[in-house]
C-alpha cells in the first residue's frame, strides 16, 4: 500500500484515494462532505445581510437517500482506517445529513464526543416564511480510541467569549461565525462564490488546535477551496488533501501557496 504525498492536493475520487493512505498515519480528519441538498435552484440577489445568495446546486451533491448513506459509510470507514489510535475526525453536516453521518461514525466504531453547533451570524434570509430561519450547521467530533488529543488550554486562550472579569473561558460547543463573505470568499470570473460551501478559516483552525499538535498530519477528503490546508499550514501542521474538481484545486493551490507558516514562539 502506497502513501500519498503530504502537503499536496491529490485529484481524484476520495473512495479510491483514501485506500492509498497507510492505516494509522493520519492524526486528524476534517471533512466537509456533500450534504445531498442540491436540486431546486434558489437565489436571492441584493441581500443586505451578506450579498447575493445562491443555493447549492452541484452535480457532486446529488444522491438518493440510500446512495448517500452508503457513500457516508464508505468514506468514513476509509478515513477512520487512516487515523491513528489517538486520532479525531470532524465531519461538517446539516440537519439534512447529520443522521447519516452519525450512523456511519458508529458503524466505524468511533465514539462521538461532541456535536458542535456553528451558529451563523448572517444566515440566508427566510424567503418562504413557513419555517424557522435556518441559521446553524453542525460539526460532529468523534474519536477512534481512548487517548485522543484535546488541547483545552489552547482552546480556552483563543476563545473570544470571556468571563465577566475578562479572564479566559473554556470553549463551549456553540460557535458563532458569519457565512464566508468579503475578502475571505474565493470567487470565480463571474464574481460568484467559487465554492458554494466554503467554511470560515477560523472555525477550521479551532478544530485543528483542539485535536492535533504541531507537525502532525491533517487529512481532508473533500478539500474544496483549500480551507483545511490553509489552516493546517498556518498552524504548523502537515496536511493531505483529496479533491475531484480541477477548478477548486487550482484556486486552493494558489491560496495555500500564499499562506504563511506560523512561527514558533
Amino acid at each position: 500500500m502506497t502513501r500519498l504525498k503530504l502537503n499536496t492536493i491529490h485529484k481524484g475520487d476520495c473512495l479510491e484515494l483514501l485506500d492509498k493512505i497507510e492505516p494509522g498515519t493520519v492524526d486528524m480528519v476534517f471533512a466537509d462532505p456533500p450534504y445531498n441538498l442540491s436540486g431546486k435552484t434558489l437565489n436571492l440577489k441584493g441581500s443586505k445581510t451578506g450579498g447575493d445568495w445562491f443555493k447549492v446546486n452541484e452535480k457532486w451533491d446529488v444522491y438518493t437517500d440510500a446512495e448517500y448513506q452508503e457513500f457516508s459509510n464508505q468514506w468514513i470507514q476509509k478515513a477512520t482506517t487512516a487515523l491513528s489510535d489517538s486520532g479525531s475526525i470532524y465531519v461538517c453536516c446539516s440537519q439534512h445529513n447529520i443522521d447519516a453521518v452519525m450512523h456511519s461514525l458508529r458503524l466505524a466504531d468511533c465514539k462521538i464526543n461532541n456535536v458542535l453547533v456553528w451558529q451563523k451570524s448572517n444566515p440566508m434570509p427566510n424567503t418562504t416564511k413557513r419555517l424557522y430561519t435556518h441559521s446553524v450547521e453542525f460539526i460532529v467530533w468523534a474519536v477512534k480510541g481512548k487517548g485522543w488529543i484535546f488541547n483545552a488550554v489552547e482552546l480556552r486562550d483563543m476563545n473570544p467569549d470571556r468571563q465577566r472579569d475578562g479572564s479566559p473561558r473554556m470553549m463551549r460547543d456553540v460557535w458563532t461565525f458569519p457565512v464566508v463573505q468579503g475578502e475571505e470568499r474565493l470567487r470565480g470570473e463571474d464574481g460568484r462564490a467559487l465554492h458554494p460551501t466554503q467554511k470560515p478559516l477560523e472555525l477550521v483552525k479551532r478544530t485543528i488546535v483542539a485535536s492535533s499538535n504541531a507537525g502532525q498530519v491533517i487529512l481532508d477528503p473533500f478539500m474544496g477551496s483549500g480551507t483545511t490546508a490553509v489552516a493546517a499550514k498556518s498552524l504548523g501542521r502537515s496536511w493531505l488533501g483529496i479533491e475531484r474538481e480541477t477548478r477548486y484545486i487550482r484556486a486552493a493551490e494558489t491560496r495555500i501557496k500564499e499562506t504563511k507558516v506560523k512561527k514558533k514562539s
